[in-house]
């Protein structure tokens, strides 16, 4: 047994004990220490079909903590070693972070880089993973020497985490946001300019004005197709969410009369060499004391109310999970 907030469609969220399972072929426990909270564990919370797909669930998309067991053909990771996972289905298809103990992948692991703490890697999270991978994907086309940089949805964890990995790598960064009441601390965090997110909130014409070598985009919808028609000849935009909208109202033209690429990025079934690499380069590339700014501590009780603030908008930056805070 372990100490779990459980989510089950016969009850509201709550902190109980939950059944634990020896880690299978393949599977390692995790004595967890920290976790996060994250826009799918906010929909985890509300039993959004699309996100809690077994029932009953324990939510936590991100796992921080120590090998304490591991199952039958484990390799890379031993009893003792300081690990996160992020994705892999924890908190969507198995049970997630969210408990004192639970069975991960193997697979998905990564051992945490000397210089990380768990509290860091927990700010960090998924959203910081995907921040980077994001990065990793856009400066494979974009430069900082190009031109300006855009990050939509700059005040959720992947914005915030985003604006200060472009930063510290040299691009001149633009956030967007709907609460401009957040505009210096994302500024701290090296934006260079900060606009109104309904400057592009609204749909516009297939192709304006060529403004930005690049984005990041976790919005979606009109935003992403608007950042598509002002991105300049050459450019790329990531994308990582649809928090505003999934469907995409774009046109090809941004493609084909100005050669923009769109690159997905998908942080949940990332392969290993992947993670690997992206947590290297958070390790030496993200300044803690940035993030620290932008991050506050609850625990397992508190993270059950947080997760509806997260989905509505109303969080600014990250939240850990303090998971022996009860």
């Amino acid at each position: 047994m372990t100490r779990a907030v459980l989510v089950s469609s016969s009850a509201p969220p709550t902190l109980t004990d939950v059944d634990l399972p020896d880690p299978a072929d393949g599977e390692v426990l995790v004595d967890v220490t920290a976790s996060s909270v994250n826009y799918k564990d906010g929909l985890a919370l509300a039993r959004n079909p699309g996100v809690a797909r077994v029932d009953p669930l324990v939510p936590g998309i991100d796992v921080v903590g120590t090998v304490s067991a591991v199952g039958p053909g484990v390799h890379g990771v031993a009893i003792g070693d300081r690990v996160t996972c992020n994705g892999a289905g924890l908190g969507e298809t198995r049970h997630g972070g969210w408990a004192a103990h639970t069975v991960v992948p193997a697979g998905s692991l990564v051992v945490l880089p000397d210089g990380i703490e768990d509290a860091l890697a927990a700010a960090i999270g998924t959203a910081g993973f995907t921040a980077q991978l994001s990065v990793l994907a856009l400066e494979r086309t974009v430069a900082p020497e190009d031109g300006p940089v855009l990050v939509t949805g700059a005040s959720g964890g992947v914005g915030t985490v985003a604006i200060a990995l472009l930063a510290a790598r040299g691009y001149s960064v633009t956030a967007s946001t709907g609460r401009p009441s957040n505009a210096d601390s994302l500024r701290r965090l090296g934006a260079t300019d900060v606009v109104d997110r309904a400057d592009l909130a609204e749909l516009g014409k297939p192709l304006q004005r060529a403004t930005w070598a690049g984005a990041v985009d976790s919005v979606g919808g009109a935003t992403l197709a608007n950042v598509l028609a002002s991105t300049r000849w050459g450019g790329a935009v990531t994308a990582c969410g649809l928090a505003q909208d999934s469907a995409l109202p774009t046109t090809v033209m941004p493609f084909i009369l100005r050669a923009v690429s769109l690159l997905g990025i998908n942080s949940v079934d990332a392969p290993q060499d992947l993670r690997q690499r992206a947590w290297e380069r958070l390790a030496t590339d993200l300044d803690p004391a940035l993030l620290a700014d932008v991050t506050r501590t609850v625990s397992l009780s508190e993270a059950i109310d947080v997760g509806a603030e997260v989905v509505a908008g109303r969080v600014h930056g990250r939240t850990v999970v303090d998971v022996a805070a009860g």
